[in-house]
């Protein structure tokens, strides 16, 4: 049994819709612990493109690191997902932030398939803001507290992660 902290993204199509089938799957699988609400952020990265509506999902199950990737993968499939531009704009991105073992050890890797924690989730408002909001006390394994993490952030770029269910 391991547990996982996964950060879902969308922008194309229908944003909503697709990151709720995510989540129904990741529930009907059976590992879905906790999930956040959705928020609509500014897309991050240097393509122009629509906003996103990002989430946090808490999973926990039998898989490995390696085996929640492919999960992702599977759930991006599932969406449409296709990777043709670095960082552009997407139906379903789902990363793996964080994978924590029986033992309660943070998963460490730094194979370029799957590194781990996540090397830039310190630096992304839009996984901190969810995940704070879902998990107060939440800790990003070698660079502390998230709450401690989002107020090292710009505050404008925190200030844009904007609960979306409030906007509709």
């Amino acid at each position: 049994m391991s547990r996982a902290v996964l950060s879902l993204g969308a922008n194309l199509g229908d944003r909503a819709g697709t990151l709720r089938a995510a989540l129904t799957a990741l529930k009907d699988d059976g590992v879905l612990v906790a999930r956040s609400t959705l928020y609509e952020t500014p897309p991050w990265g240097p393509v122009e493109q629509p906003p996103y509506l990002n989430a946090i999902a808490v999973v926990r199950g039998d898989r490995d690191a390696p085996g929640w990737l492919d999960r992702a993968h599977e759930l991006e499939q599932a969406a449409g997902r296709t990777r043709e531009v670095r960082w552009g704009a997407r139906t379903l991105d789902v990363d793996v932030v964080t994978v924590t073992g029986d033992d309660g050890q943070p998963v460490v890797s730094d194979d370029p398939e799957l590194t781990l924690p996540h090397p830039r989730a310190h630096e992304r408002a839009f996984v901190l803001v969810p995940w704070a909001a879902l998990d107060p006390r939440a800790v990003l394994p070698g660079k502390g507290p998230v709450r401690e993490l989002l107020a090292d952030l710009d505050p404008a770029d925190v200030a844009a992660v904007v609960r979306w269910d409030h906007l509709h």
